[in-house]
């Protein structure tokens, strides 16, 4: 009997990497008598971390009120996996760029205070592990809003305190950790992102970052001054060093606050969420792999956790299937990179809405497709 391993990622905008897997599974079943199915949804760090992990593990969904990244009250959510002991957050559920409308985004007025609040409120829930996936941020504030959140204070150079954000990180002349949570001290904090940009420079957050959290040219040289400042002042503090340190600039900065204060570490995001889900493990007993996600093309081999999953199924020689619901320039090149097999999951023409409106009976009979291939493999 045949083994499946099914490990996608979110298809943006329409699956969740779930319910991706169970599309492509019902297909499968539909075709083949004797199979055994695993399910594992990944993901990246980015957007679909939490639903992956918790969907993986038997975890729950919690609901927190925080401040979005303009201050304002919203609902905002995190997951507790199924040891109970571990949350993972999404920056973006509280600090993303997605919560704002286009003409709100300003990372000189942004901040991460809202991501502080989720941490702080999965404290409360007793967690003693913090997974942190920091893309999708409209931020550019290096963290300092978080700080504030769970506790430290800032203050200019007249001994008042003020909320930190993008525009103001160079009147921070103080820091007092007197009322920072003390729980931080014992809480092991991983930081998933596959970013490797430095926190300053031509390549760093505010450069390459801002335009997109709607930042113009001033603005940018401002948000690069500021950042250079506080990262002078964390060294002050901790003798890291964080201007150049790769990945810092990941979320406008977020980690360095974390890896200065806390017993944080910034790991790529796919290989802490394949650790976390066993992924090497189910990948040794499968006969099979497949993956996908929303977009496949040359940026796919940079860090995309399809590439992820076939790299470690090649490791063990496992045959690497992967759908997409676009192919684009450059995926022919991921031949040589361990994939098998590549399958755009659209039957013909057709525009974005309805491939979105369609996705889960798409998935389906690209699970149908792939069901028929694999009759053909020798012993089946």
């Amino acid at each position: 009997m045949i083994k499946i391993l099914i490990a996608p990622d979110s298809f943006k905008h329409s699956l969740s990497s779930l319910d991706a897997a169970d599309s492509l599974s019902t297909g499968i079943q539909k075709t083949l008598e004797e199979v055994i199915i695993c399910l594992s949804p990944v993901a990246d760090g980015g957007e679909g971390t939490v639903q992956a992990l918790i969907d993986a593990t038997d975890g729950i969904l919690e609901k927190a009120r925080v401040h979005d990244p303009l201050m304002r009250m919203i609902t905002a959510s995190y997951g507790i996996l199924g040891d109970k002991k571990t949350a993972v957050i999404e920056m973006a559920s509280a600090s993303g760029i997605e919560l704002l409308k286009p003409e709100e985004r300003d990372p000189l007025k942004t901040t991460t205070y809202g991501t502080g609040e989720l941490i702080r409120h999965a404290l409360d829930n007793e967690c003693s592990r913090i997974i942190l996936g920091i893309g999708g941020s409209a931020t550019i504030d290096g963290g300092a809003g978080l700080l504030a959140a769970l506790g430290a204070l800032f203050l200019d150079q007249n001994d008042k305190a003020f909320l930190p954000c993008g525009g103001n990180l160079d009147q921070i002349h103080t820091l007092n950790f007197e009322a920072f949570d003390p729980r931080l001290k014992d809480i092991r904090i991983r930081i998933g992102s596959d970013v490797d940009n430095p926190l300053t420079g031509e390549k760093g957050a505010a450069a390459v970052y801002g335009p997109q959290k709607g930042a113009g040219p001033q603005e940018v040289k401002k948000l690069e001054e500021n950042l250079c400042s506080y990262a002078d002042l964390l060294e002050t503090y901790t003798g890291k060093h964080f201007h150049s340190m790769p990945g810092a600039g990941a979320a406008g900065g977020l980690a360095i606050s974390l890896l200065a204060f806390t017993n944080a570490r910034m790991e790529s995001g796919f290989t802490l969420i394949a650790e976390e889900t066993g992924l090497e493990d189910k990948i040794k007993e499968a006969d099979v792999v497949i993956t996908g996600e929303g977009k496949i093309d040359e940026q796919t081999a940079y860090g995309k956790t399809a590439f992820g999953v076939a790299q470690l199924a090649k490791k063990y020689n496992k045959p690497v299937i992967a759908v997409a619901g676009t192919l684009g320039d450059g995926s022919e090149a991921l031949y040589e990179k361990g994939f098998d097999l590549i399958l755009p999951v659209t039957e013909g023409p057709t525009d974005l809405e309805t491939a979105l409106r369609k996705a889960p009976k798409l998935l389906e009979n690209a699970g149908m497709r792939i069901a028929r291939i694999i009759k053909l493999f020798p012993g089946y």
